[in-house]
């Protein structure tokens, strides 16, 4: 059984989703792949521990403090992507890095030479635990604020919250953020 609940953001109402231990969503409503994955049929209204738990940590982060705990993980996806969430989670709150860089990481994990950044935009729009697996940090290689399933508002949104230095980014005419 999976367990849902909401919570009233800032940005917007927030989606969440938890098996009995582990978080294994959290989206803005009407996001891109909004609860990817979910059978709504085999899903119930509940505040269960880790639910309690991702509210508490919303409550911190919209609060504008870095929370010092993330409740117990689980995103369900490839193996692929689960080593672009993993290095997701390296980002310090209030800094970004590019596809690029997280493409030469995973490239490096992986034991290749190098690693495709459109592959690696893929594994971010994927991330179904937004915010707490922090794929509104990734930007475009020459400061576009690029490739955010939120939407590009909300992406900003939470740069700003976290006092991120966004002199020199920009937000692309064309592109997959819009």
């Amino acid at each position: 059984m999976i367990f849902v609940s909401h919570y009233d953001s800032p940005l917007g109402m927030i989606y969440m989703a938890a098996d009995d231990d582990v978080l294994k969503g959290v989206w803005f409503e009407g996001q891109k792949y909004f609860a990817s994955g979910l059978d709504k049929k085999e899903t119930e209204d509940e505040e269960t521990p880790v639910l309690k738990q991702t509210k508490e940590w919303l409550d911190l982060y919209f609060a504008g403090k870095e929370p010092e705990f993330l409740p117990p993980l689980e995103p369900e996806g490839s193996e692929f992507q689960k080593k672009v969430w993993k290095i997701l989670l390296m980002i310090p709150y209030g800094k970004t890095m590019t596809y690029g860089e997280i493409g030469r990481k995973v490239a490096e994990m992986s034991g290749k030479k190098t690693m495709s950044a459109q592959a690696v935009g893929g594994a971010v729009g994927h991330n179904p635990i937004s915010i707490l697996i922090p794929c509104h940090r990734v930007v475009g290689t020459n400061g576009s604020l690029t490739g955010y399933a939120g939407g590009i508002e909300k992406k900003i949104g939470l740069l700003k919250l976290e006092r991120t230095d966004m002199s020199g980014m920009f937000v692309p005419k064309k592109g997959t953020a819009l």
